[in-house]
């Protein structure tokens, strides 16, 4: 398994649990650190839990498109499940 499916799967779960955790608590969207960034700290996590298992060898660290792909999956994961549910929320 390629570190960017690993990558996608981890997405997707940052973002159901996000938008889970924006469900059952709506409060936390007025938190100091927004829900956006939630999404944005765990792909840096990510990265560098990659660097610093693979030492930087090809193929551990993951390219642009990847990261991009799998930020776009937590955010819209995160946008959906509430928006699904019915719930008023404000993500920025």
């Amino acid at each position: 398994m390629t570190t960017d499916r690993i990558f996608y799967g981890y997405m997707v779960l940052v973002g159901a649990a996000t938008g889970a955790l924006l469900l059952a608590a709506p409060q936390l969207q007025d938190f100091v650190v927004k829900p956006y960034f939630w999404i944005l700290i765990a792909v840096a996590l990510f990265e560098v839990g990659a660097y610093l298992r693979g030492r930087n060898a090809p193929g551990t660290v993951l390219a642009m498109h990847a990261r991009l792909i799998g930020f776009v999956i937590g955010i819209v994961l995160m946008v959906v499940i509430p928006m699904l549910a019915g719930a008023p929320m404000r993500f920025f």
